[in-house]
């Protein structure tokens, strides 16, 4: 749409059933590439559903750390949407609200769980 500027937020979030390991730190590897090509599978449908969903452009991302437990996988990406004026702007709470619903109050994505008190949006 005309006059519609792009903004990015950041999604991050821990995975408790996925061990991490040192290929997923390596952006070529085919480890990091599977859980990339499935994170941005789960997390855009979600973010399609929410409140800025007509607007939203997509996820990348960004990495894979190791998490406290050093089982956990720790994900972080980069989201991007559209902003004009007849968008109400960003409401991160509100996304977060939508969010930790969809995900079952932070416990499920997909066939992943998740660290309940993990999530983080900022924006």
């Amino acid at each position: 749409s005309p006059g519609a500027i792009t903004e990015h937020f950041t999604l991050n979030f821990t995975i408790t059933n996925l061990m991490f390991t040192t290929d997923l730190q390596t952006p070529n590897s085919r480890k990091f590439r599977s859980a990339e090509k499935i994170m941005k599978h789960y997390v855009d449908s979600l973010l399609q559903q929410s409140s800025i969903g007509p607007h939203f452009t997509g996820c990348k991302v960004t990495g894979f750390r190791s998490g406290r437990h050093g089982d956990d996988t720790k994900v972080d990406a980069v989201c991007s949407y559209k902003d004009n004026a007849s968008l109400a702007g960003f409401d991160r709470e509100k996304l977060y609200q939508e969010m930790s619903t969809m995900t079952k109050n932070v416990t499920k994505l997909g066939h992943y769980s998740l660290d309940r008190s993990s999530l983080y949006i900022d924006g």
